[in-house]
């Protein structure tokens, strides 16, 4: 216990003492903070299925124009943020400081496409999909139509 702490402090004396670059190189990048909430999503129900897996790789390689080992970086980081975070709050404010209403738009919508990935839609799925959606100042008229336009997508695919 005494060992947590100390490691605690001497992390936060360590943060205080960096340069204005070395906090440059450790602020939350847009598309790490689009990944985090893509995970959170495939986290929420506690079943990680390959399709939800792929799915996420796909939609950061086309979202971000990003190669295979850029997308295993992105996600590693993702999942570590993901399960250390407490809130959203940090990931959407990037966001809503870069990304217009109609980009925010399009991340629910992929939210939802990570949700259905599975083939089920888990309520707690839907739950955080909501949260997320009121931090990115979605009204409901436009969280709802992000949510009937990935489930024709994914009912689009399925039927191929």
């Amino acid at each position: 216990m005494l060992g947590k702490i100390s490691a605690f402090f001497t992390e936060l004396v360590e943060d205080f003492q960096n340069t204005p670059e070395q906090q440059k190189n450790t602020e939350l990048s847009l598309e790490i903070c689009c990944a985090v909430l893509l995970c959170e999503v495939m986290r929420a129900d506690s079943a990680f299925t390959e399709e939800e897996q792929d799915a996420l790789s796909i939609i950061l390689t086309k979202q971000f124009n990003l190669n295979l080992q850029e997308v295993s970086d992105i996600l590693e980081k993702a999942f570590e943020l993901s399960e250390n975070a407490s809130d959203f709050y940090q990931f959407t404010s990037k966001i809503n400081q870069y990304y217009s209403l109609d980009e925010r738009i399009k991340i629910v919508t992929l939210l939802w496409k990570v949700a259905y990935a599975d083939g089920e839609l888990a309520s707690i799925e839907e739950h955080i999909i909501r949260k997320i959606a009121d931090l990115l100042h979605l009204r409901h008229n436009e969280y709802i139509a992000t949510k009937i336009a990935a489930k024709e997508f994914h009912l689009g695919i399925e039927k191929k």
